[in-house]
């Protein structure tokens, strides 16, 4: 079983990104890039996390809380001083330390579980994941011995012209063992182009004292990408959307136009469901069999049964069951639950509300604090008057009642069992079973008022 510290490199400001936010918090498929680089970390083995922080350490501290550890990196003199500001934590620690970049959310796990594996197996005190590019323009060189032996990484400004034309470059991932590293580090220098303590320099110490640096080259460069810009950050966007939707294409849902559907890593989805042009989906969002989602619908932390229909139509923070139809132009909003074969149709608001089985709620209602029977339909317009301007009451409708067009049901108020609301009344008082509810002023037609008013 994997079993290895994960130090994350998070102190730096990222100033291309043009931003107050720490560039590790900036968003990936809806989640801060360190929280991709912790949940690869978590995955592939990782039994404890460091997060090492600077520029907007507090933001960042707080994103992390729960997952990782923090340490602070008070002035950012490059990647071996990151690593170094974590000896105390670690001062007791024996063991493999693997080094990752806070600003990768395109990391797998499966890809640092494989990279830790050959580690173990090389016997090495330190492996370097490498990429070989076709264009390794501004990275570091992996420079190799005549035996294929990793010597030593050289960065772009600091190599050779030979040395440049090197493809294979260094992603910045490392596994090292403690606590040879932090001896080797307290010797490096800052003698660089940068003017910085480079994590790098390690290797060629290691090297130097005789004992063994291995590298490991990744498969799929596109894991490597570290984000430095606003640029960067779309393409990464890009390249986790295309990972997700062929993932649940290839498990048998069905993606009508995968260049306008967005689907967020954290978002499970069953087969035989259809995912319809413009639709968002994150969170912890769950989605059943045989279901039709979109177009122009974004649910967040939904779950959805089987067999279920959400068009044009936003959801959040809440249930809904089999065989419901949602929209078009739906408001779902959080702890409402909608029973199996429920209708919420269009302009319709639900809000921290319980609908019961088969209930219809047609058009242009807002139904907020209720808890609702099974088989109550309720006509075009109804509100549930739930604010009485200091507190939120809740309103009963109990199974089968029947509430006519343009009803307000001002809470606290209970339409019992089977009963009837008469289109247009304002209900302030409990209704009982079997009745008919009435609130509305009689009817007076003034005759001749037109022809005197003109």
């Amino acid at each position: 079983m994997n079993h290895f510290t994960a130090v994350i490199l998070a102190a730096g400001k990222g100033t291309r990104m043009k931003s107050d936010r720490p560039k590790v918090l900036h968003e990936v498929a809806g989640r801060a890039m360190v929280d991709h680089v912790l949940t690869a970390a978590e995955e592939a083995g990782a039994s404890r996390r460091l997060v090492v922080i600077g520029f907007g350490g507090e933001r960042v501290a707080a994103a992390v809380e729960g997952r990782a550890e923090t340490v602070v990196q008070e002035e950012q003199l490059g990647t071996g001083h990151a690593l170094l500001v974590s000896q105390a934590a670690l001062a007791n620690f024996s063991g493999t330390i693997m080094v990752l970049c806070g600003d990768t959310p395109l990391l797998r796990a499966e890809t640092l579980r494989q990279f830790y594996q050959e580690h173990q197996a090389s016997g090495a005190q330190a492996t370097v994941l490498t990429a070989i590019l076709d264009d390794p323009t501004g990275y570091g060189r992996i420079i190799r011995d005549d035996f294929g032996g990793v010597c030593r990484i050289v960065e772009q400004k600091d190599a050779t012209d030979a040395e440049r034309a090197v493809r294979e470059v260094n992603t910045g991932i490392y596994c090292f063992e403690a606590p040879l590293v932090f001896e080797v580090l307290a010797g490096v220098g800052s003698n660089n182009a940068q003017g910085e303590y480079y994590l790098t320099d390690v290797l060629g110490d290691l090297v130097a004292r005789g004992q063994s640096v291995r590298a490991v080259v990744v498969e799929d460069t596109e894991e490597m990408m570290g984000i430095n810009s606003r640029g960067q950050l779309a393409e990464a966007e890009a390249i986790l959307k295309r990972r997700v939707l062929v993932a649940l294409m290839e498990n048998g849902v069905t993606v009508v136009d995968p260049a306008s559907t967005f689907v967020e890593p954290t978002v499970v989805i069953e087969r035989d469901t259809i995912l319809y042009p413009f639709t968002w989906l994150g969170g912890k969002t769950v989605i059943g069999k045989d279901c039709r989602i979109g177009p122009n619908t974004r649910l967040t932390n939904v779950q959805v049964g089987e067999g279920t229909e959400v068009h044009f139509s936003y959801a959040h923070d809440c249930e809904i069951g089999d065989g419901v139809t949602v929209g078009p132009f739906a408001h779902l909003r959080p702890n409402t639950v909608l029973a199996d074969k429920v209708k919420v149709g269009n302009f319709v608001e639900v809000k921290n509300s319980v609908i019961g089985e088969g209930s219809k709620l047609p058009h242009l209602s807002y139904i907020g604090d209720t808890d609702m029977g099974a088989g109550v339909n309720m006509g075009c317009g109804t509100i549930t008057v739930n604010y009485d301007g200091k507190k939120k009451h809740r309103t009963t409708i109990e199974d089968g009642a029947f509430v006519g067009c343009n009803a307000n049901l001002v809470a606290p108020v209970t339409v019992e069992k089977g009963a009837y609301i008469a289109a247009g009344s304002t209900i302030t008082k409990n209704v009982p079973a079997g009745a008919l509810g009435v609130a509305r002023a009689k009817q007076s037609n003034l005759e001749g008022w037109v022809k005197k008013r003109s």
